[in-house]
């Protein structure tokens, strides 16, 4: 009878045990991550329109446990995402302040804003109302300076099968 030898692969081998410095050290670099990971889905939701999202920092090969070095890089591109994010969001709020005050201006003075459109983007707003000044009356209204903020109804409705 012939014995068979099974040659163990290195992927098959059980895990060496893993230090308790090593372990604290893990457990500290997945709480941080979560917590970025946490404030980049809370910045996520709280802008609007939504940010375009920035490459994905995931790591890849599938599932496995990584190690400090790979937690440490995972976490590292994470926070660099999160102050990307962080800077495209406080544009967008200063962009939406600008537009909102540009709204106000142009309810104030039509004829100093003619032909100004904002959508409820530009606000920071959701739906599809847009804000324009145009003349009242036409052509007669744009002759005799008779400007006025024209707001629109919303959302066009589809047409069609």
């Amino acid at each position: 009878m012939n014995v068979v030898e099974h040659h163990v692969t290195p992927a098959a081998r059980a895990p060496a045990p893993v230090s308790a410095p090593e372990r604290a050290a893990r457990g500290d670099l997945r709480a941080q991550i979560g917590r970025i990971e946490r404030e980049l889905a809370q910045l996520a939701a709280a802008t609007f329109p939504r940010l375009p999202r920035s490459a994905a920092s995931g790591v890849r090969g599938g599932p496995r446990v990584l190690g400090l070095g790979e937690l440490e890089r995972v976490r590292d591109a994470l926070a660099r995402r999160l102050t990307l994010e962080r800077a495209a969001a406080a544009a967008q709020a200063a962009r939406q302040a600008d537009a909102r005050a540009l709204l106000e201006r142009m309810y104030v003075d039509p004829p100093a804003h003619r032909r100004v459109r904002l959508v409820n983007a530009d606000l920071g707003l959701p739906g599809c109302t847009a804000y324009e000044v145009v003349p009242r009356a036409g052509v007669v209204g744009m002759l005799a300076g008779w400007w006025h903020v024209k707001v629109s109804s919303g959302c066009p409705l589809g047409w069609g099968p």
